[in-house]
């Protein structure tokens, strides 16, 4: 929990219990954020904050790229921009004027079921792309393999499919091989 404010710190650290949840440490700045995520491992982070500063969102980069987590801010500043900041920086949920205590619960809950949404569609694009990616190194190793055996395109998978399992390789590990000799001899 991240709260520049004593007084609202305390609020809010009794309404997270009330709720349910273990406030493992709560912070006057940003700045310990990285350390102490890394330290405590909290499964959500709460910040309640006048305005996001660039410190925050700074921070929220940086951890959204190494150690994603399910963040929820509550805030006042409700321009648009400074939304999209927030969201672009790694906020799951980005509350505006309410620390109701009857919707924190259902507010972490959201933001928590939007943020494991959100990693496995990221999960599906990342497979994606290697696939992609190695079903244009294998392409490519195929043409090399019909260039120097003067096979078509069918014998030289034919070929690189039992090249691969004779050598217990996955074919896009063969595939890297190949493009790898061929760059070193000049090849490619």
């Amino acid at each position: 929990m991240v709260d520049e404010s004593p007084e609202r710190a305390d609020i809010l650290r009794d309404v997270l219990r009330r709720a349910g949840y273990e406030v493992t440490a709560s912070l006057s700045s940003p700045l310990a954020l990285l350390k102490t995520i890394d330290e405590l491992q909290p499964d959500v982070i709460v910040i309640d904050t006048d305005s996001p500063s660039r410190d925050v969102l700074e921070h929220l980069v940086v951890m959204t790229q190494h150690t994603p987590r399910p963040v929820v801010m509550f805030a006042s500043d409700d321009a648009p921009e400074t939304i999209r900041e927030a969201v672009r920086a790694g906020v799951s949920a980005y509350v505006v004027d309410g620390l109701d205590t009857r919707r924190i619960k259902a507010i972490v809950d959201a933001a928590v079921a939007g943020f494991e949404e959100l990693q496995g569609v990221r999960a599906q694009l990342a497979e994606a792309n290697l696939r992609l990616s190695e079903r244009k190194l294998i392409e490519r190793a195929k043409g090399l393999i019909m260039k120097s055996r003067g096979l078509g395109e069918d014998q030289a998978f034919a070929f690189m499919r039992k090249s691969a399992m004779d050598r217990s390789l996955k074919l896009a590990e063969l595939a890297q091989r190949i493009v790898d000799a061929a760059e070193l001899i000049g090849g490619a």
